[in-house]
């Protein structure tokens, strides 16, 4: 598992449309790293379209967004990159990377999920529920906060389906260092 401190690790490929996503390139910037489940994931489609939502806040306080789908960018494009993201989704169906961030498979983090009813009922009401993932690999989401020097500020690994790391948090450590 990755923690404060530690350098990141190399991110370079296509995102879902084709355009080249380097992680070196993003040096100068403060970074949201972000690792979701399968695209077809209603918490996952949640927690994008939180992002989307929130995107001015971002760009505002200067915090980049890269997100990560275990799903090929044909899953991408007919879930998730129907809410037209404006920050690069990669797809990452051979887990390469997920496996190099540290990735968790908790079936627990299914059930956990199911025993909260307040986000069963946001996944419910948003439009985005879908039994697809059940069968799927219970992946848990992976947050990373990455400094301007690519140094890992904050790793937030998820204890169930919807656990990603507080908006609220991401945009206060704006005026924070290492």
């Amino acid at each position: 598992m990755l923690q404060r401190n530690d350098h990141i690790i190399e991110i370079s490929r296509d995102d879902y449309l084709g355009n080249k996503i380097n992680l070196a390139d993003y040096r100068g910037k403060k970074v949201l790293l972000s690792f979701f489940r399968w695209a077809s994931c209603p918490f996952c489609n949640l927690r994008i379209r939180q992002l989307i939502v929130q995107y001015p806040e971002f760009v505002k306080n200067k915090i980049e967004i890269i997100a990560l789908f275990a799903a090929t960018g044909g899953e991408i494009s007919k879930y998730a990159g129907k809410q037209n993201a404006p920050f690069p989704i990669i797809p990452d169906t051979e887990l390469d990377l997920y496996a190099k961030y540290g990735i968790k498979e908790s079936f627990s983090g299914m059930v956990k999920v199911l025993l909260k009813p307040v986000e069963l009922f946001k996944v419910m009401k948003s439009g985005f529920f879908n039994v697809k993932t059940i069968h799927k690999k219970a992946i848990l989401p992976m947050d990373f906060l990455i400094c301007e020097d690519q140094l890992i500020y904050r790793a937030y690994y998820g204890k169930d389906y919807g656990d990603h790391i507080p908006i609220a948090e991401v945009l206060a450590w704006k005026n924070e260092r290492m």
